[in-house]
């Protein structure tokens, strides 16, 4: 059985800041996306998409860019800190959902609670999902690159997504809208999240990810060398 590799770049000079940032970015890329798919949105009453789908392939491409730079096991911890934000996330907005509003703000309290009162199902919706889609992506990302042996970094990226996208959307569309929508726009909104995500990775993810990568390799090679 082949070893996953370890990435001589995760744990060198300038590292942990990139880190950061990277982090940061694919949490918050998560939350935004758990907050966009309340809102679905139909093209001419025959393709239908929750608002997220847009943002959450860029988040997939910063899980890949984590998997590449620092390694799988470093991309699970992230993995799991996400998780970890969203849970927070869903208990802070429901706490301000129970709280008691000022009568005369009463339109944005029903606003407000009308989205935050259905994000925790599409929270959990993602959630499941997430844990699926990016745990299987991550890993089937490093496979990839072991047997590749590091080349062809478009397989990895796309590939591992073909798969990744399956466990991911799946779970969420039939837990966030079972019951809400009809069986036929459930199954439309599957197939066309699926491969809505799989063209904006290949169009717009993977060129992404190419920058960010060889960016981020120069950075920290630059930095380190910089301090030797």
């Amino acid at each position: 059985m082949d070893k996953v590799s370890e990435n001589p770049f995760k744990n060198r000079a300038g590292g942990d800041m990139s880190l950061m940032v990277v982090t940061a970015l694919f949490v918050t890329l998560y939350l935004v996306s758990n907050v966009m798919a309340v809102k679905v949105i139909t093209l001419f009453d025959l393709l239908y998409f929750d608002a997220g789908t847009i943002t959450f392939p860029f988040a997939y491409m910063l899980g890949d860019v984590l998997t590449e730079i620092w390694g799988y096991r470093t991309a699970r911890k992230v993995i799991w800190l996400t998780f970890l934000c969203n849970v927070i996330m869903v208990v802070c907005t429901q706490i301000g959902v129970w709280l008691p509003s000022v009568a005369y703000l009463d339109p944005t309290a029903m606003a407000y609670n009308t989205v935050f009162t259905y994000v925790p199902r599409i929270v959990l919706g993602s959630l499941a999902g997430f844990l699926l889609g990016e745990l299987s992506n991550a890993w089937l990302m490093e496979r990839i690159k072991v047997k590749t042996k590091g080349r062809f970094l478009w397989v990895r990226t796309i590939g591992s997504s073909v798969v990744g996208y399956v466990f991911d959307t799946l779970p969420f569309v039939l837990i966030a809208f079972a019951g809400i929508l009809t069986v036929r726009d459930i199954l439309l909104m599957i197939a066309v999240q699926y491969f809505m995500k799989l063209v904006i990775e290949v169009l717009f993810g993977t060129p992404m990810a190419y920058a960010v990568i060889v960016f981020l390799k120069r950075r920290i090679l630059k930095m380190r060398h910089s301090r030797n």
